[in-house]
């Protein structure tokens, strides 16, 4: 089996007390947005271009830094595993100002949920644990 290793970076936005998630219903997941960390690009800069690509917001900033984990799986759909190193960022919206997306990134949905919510609603065990620690962070 093929085997493929990349960097992602991605954030999770809040407002008040609402989380922004994806939905995407053709895989019945809820996702946070993220995305490759191209060539030259830092994680930073990746994440903040990713969720906007993603969500459509254009004016966000990062709060903090949540870390960085590594995600195995494997795509049986294309016969490879996928190691990949996830970097997620804390961010919040200067405005609710938004963008044009890009057709393929209407394949998610973007939507406000309580922070309350946000750990049950995520599809991925490794997104929840970044939910997790921004929650922390937010209280303390």
């Amino acid at each position: 089996m093929r085997q493929i290793r990349y960097q992602a970076a991605g954030g999770i936005v809040v407002r008040d007390d609402e989380v922004l998630l994806l939905d995407r219903p053709s895989r019945g997941e809820v996702r946070l947005p993220k995305g490759h960390i191209e060539e030259g690009e830092s994680p930073q800069a990746a994440a903040l271009r990713e969720v906007q690509e993603e969500t459509g917001y254009a004016n966000l900033c990062i709060v903090t830094d949540l870390g960085t984990q590594r995600v195995q799986f494997v795509d049986n759909l294309r016969q490879r595993r996928i190691i990949r190193d996830e970097h997620y960022f804390l961010m919040r919206l200067g405005d609710d100002q938004k963008i044009k997306r890009d057709t393929h990134e209407l394949q998610f949905v973007p939507m406000w949920v309580p922070a309350s919510e946000a750990v049950a609603r995520l599809t991925f065990e490794a997104e929840q644990e970044f939910m997790r620690r921004a929650l922390r962070w937010r209280e303390a």
